[in-house]
């Protein structure tokens, strides 16, 4: 694909039909006309070499500043091209720049991508020749609305240089508002732009001039037509009868582990061997078209070449759906790419739906169905989690059933030949068991369709991801400052964000957040807190973590307080985090909480933070938890720290989905991350 840069005077001319503030200009090609330009123009000036191989001006004596006079700018024309034919003399100079030389303002810059997955992006933030080093940047996907854009200027660490720091006066901000919306309508009307930034747009009191810009332009892509898929029914995941196609006696074999594992399902099950008469116990059939009952669907595990001949057997047997365990299709080339086609047409002939290939299977815990060959099924649940990777399902699986976390589904995609990302959470938006979804993703194909899809399914289902490669070097490749400030991974965290999907970055903390947000009232309302504890040392460190994860404790009102004081022990603390002391009670919780549910127009959370004693039983705190809950409309977390003494509360708290954490710090961070979510209050904590 042909790709080229506009050079600096028609950047100008295309900012400036979009009503982007820039300087004077005008190209010359003699010192003579130099020195009349300027002078036109008005001093002083700046000059710059107009040249096609001269990427780097300032490097190869292509730029003078501060011109003041007619005799200046003819000499320095000639100093110019001389300068610029000694550093490269193959290099075509088509003549100088002379512009209005700018003055000193706040420098800024505005720029923008095209994202391989997600489309185009703008990018807004502190520029100038620190704009790598301070990276103080945010980015929006467009299209952009007025209100996205004058959020945007406000999230930046810098803002106050906008606003006024100090004693020095507010900038334009109306002006700059509106440059970055005409900017932002600039790049969605002109499909050949691919990348651009403006870097430094000087803000001043008064309006804004772009100093300097680079657009880089390629041939206009071709659009292909979006086929719409057909949802896929909800019983197709939920069998009646499975088949597995090379199920074995023999337990090194992947069609032992997979028919080990579907032993339990309660339906029919038919393992398909040609060599065999009985598998684990059953009988076995040569192919699936011998099993003389219906199919629901088969678990395929044979090579990668007689998969096709396998899917087309299951179309004429009228399978609804087949889990391709074989690996060796496109991951392995273009060999095992037109492989992976072949049997997806095959499929589409039949409308046999595809799940993989070279994936793990799918588990269905609440059905009793597990086509993987994890190490032991997992429990049934309501969390939903869909993978990319095959590894991380058997380790979260494992994982699972030590911490006592259960499932509605477990899906390893896999090459996502046939159904993906989008059509697993259309179905676990519809299945009732699925309180939340999780979601380990390494790659998007159609950025487009994948934020519609998650932003109608976490309206109803809150989706918790994961995305790895946070740590590529976009800025490697990139042909703008633009391209290194904003790489792959942060368009992905913007249109998770955009979605309604909260990023996290490790596992552990995807399930605390996936606990917090499957609880029926999800989200908090606010920020505002008040914490409850009677452990002095620990009512401190809550103090500390909520200042640090944008959650904000509130001050008791007089009244209030005055309320507790009338049967609190009158040297409790008198503040928020309300200390109970060591002695507390289970009835002086049980008034505490009377007067905050009396009062909860004042906060929108409150955090229990209790511990090991033997005057308050955790079930005990437990159950006067859950009357304060259902004496509210308000989101109650809790953390019970200890040990197993404290795990007969915790059960009961998740037995009626109250998030119950056992480490003081990720109480704080889960639900500092989830406020961000919502309402961008603070800087998020990492989960």
């Amino acid at each position: 694909m042909k790709e080229w840069m506009l050079s600096e005077a028609e950047g100008y001319e295309v900012l400036g039909k979009y009503g982007v503030p820039v300087p004077a200009f005008k190209i010359v090609t003699t010192a003579e006309e130099a020195g009349d330009v300027a002078e036109s123009i008005g001093f002083p000036v700046v000059m710059k070499i107009v040249s096609p191989q001269i990427i780097h001006k300032s490097d190869s004596g292509g730029v003078v500043t501060s011109i003041g006079t007619k005799e200046g700018a003819q000499a320095a024309f000639n100093r110019i091209v001389t300068s610029v034919k000694e550093y490269n003399p193959k290099a075509k100079i088509e003549g100088v720049i002379i512009e209005e030389q700018a003055k000193p303002g706040l420098e800024l810059i505005i720029g923008g991508k095209t994202d391989g997955t997600f489309g185009k992006v703008i990018t807004f933030g502190i520029g100038g020749t620190l704009v790598e080093l301070m990276k103080d940047v945010t980015l929006r996907i467009l299209p952009v609305t007025e209100d996205d854009v004058r959020e945007m200027v406000k999230e930046i660490k810098s803002y106050p240089l906008i606003s006024g720091y100090r004693g020095s006066k507010p900038k334009d901000e109306e002006t700059l508002v509106q440059a970055i919306l005409n900017v932002c309508k600039f790049f969605e009307e002109n499909e050949q732009v691919k990348e651009f930034d403006i870097n430094p747009l000087r803000l001043y009191e008064s309006g804004a001039c772009a100093v300097d810009s680079r657009v880089i332009m390629v041939d206009k892509k071709s659009i292909q037509k979006k086929v719409e898929r057909p949802e896929v029914p909800l019983e197709y995941y939920n069998p009646r009868s499975v088949a597995v196609i090379g199920a074995s006696d023999d337990p090194t074999k992947m069609g032992y582990a997979v028919m080990h594992n579907l032993l339990h399902f309660p339906g029919q099950l038919y393992p398909v061997n040609n060599k065999r008469d009985t598998i684990q116990g059953l009988t076995a059939y040569p192919t699936i078209t011998d099993i003389p009952s219906p199919v629901d669907m088969a678990v395929i595990t044979v090579p990668a070449m007689y998969v096709p001949q396998v899917i087309e057997e299951c179309g004429e047997k009228g399978v609804n759906i087949a889990v391709v365990i074989t690996a060796g299709f496109k991951e392995m080339g273009e060999d095992g790419k037109a492989l992976e086609e072949r049997i997806v047409a095959i499929g589409n002939k039949y409308g046999t739906r595809i799940v993989g290939p070279n994936c793990l299977g799918l588990i269905v815990p609440p059905r009793g169905l597990d086509t993987t060959y994890v190490h032991q099924s997992p429990k049934p649940g309501n969390i939903a989690f869909l993978s990319q990777s095959g590894a991380i399902v058997n380790t979260v699986v494992d994982w699972s059933l030590a911490e006592d976390i259960g499932f509605s589904a477990v899906v390893s995609v896999g090459n996502q030949s046939d159904l993906n990302f989008f059509d697993y959470m259309r179905w676990v938006e519809r299945d009732p068991n699925t309180k939340a979804i999780i979601m380990y993703i390494e790659e998007i194909s159609d950025g487009e369709a994948f934020m519609k899809v998650a932003s109608e399914v976490s309206k109803t289902k809150p989706i918790i991801a994961i995305k790895s490669g946070s740590s590529e070097r976009g800025s490697q490749a990139a042909a703008s400052h633009t391209g290194s400030l904003s790489g792959s991974y942060d368009v992905y965290m913007e249109a998770f964000r955009r979605s309604g999907v909260l990023a996290v970055h490790t596992l552990t903390g995807a399930f605390l957040a996936a606990e917090m947000l499957s609880h029926p009232k999800r989200y908090p309302m606010g920020s505002r807190a008040v914490i409850v504890t009677n452990a002095g040392g620990f009512a401190v460190l809550s103090s500390d973590y909520a200042e640090r994860y944008g959650i904000d404790i509130i001050d008791l009102p007089e009244d209030v307080v005055a309320e507790l004081d009338e049967f609190l022990p009158e040297f409790w603390n008198k503040g928020n985090p309300v200390d109970l002391l060591g002695d507390a009670s289970e009835q002086r919780f049980e008034r505490t909480f009377e007067v905050l549910a009396k009062h909860d127009d004042l906060w929108d959370m409150c955090f229990l933070v209790g511990f090991p004693n033997n005057i308050l039983s955790s079930e005990q705190l437990a159950n006067q938890v859950l009357k304060l809950s259902g004496n509210t409309e308000k989101r109650i977390i809790c953390s019970l720290l200890g040990g197993d003494s404290m795990n007969r509360g915790r059960k009961i708290l998740r037995e009626h989905s109250i998030p119950s954490f056992d480490e003081l710090d990720f109480t704080f961070r889960v639900v500092g991350r989830v406020l961000w979510q919502q309402f961008r209050v603070s800087a998020p904590g990492l989960l």
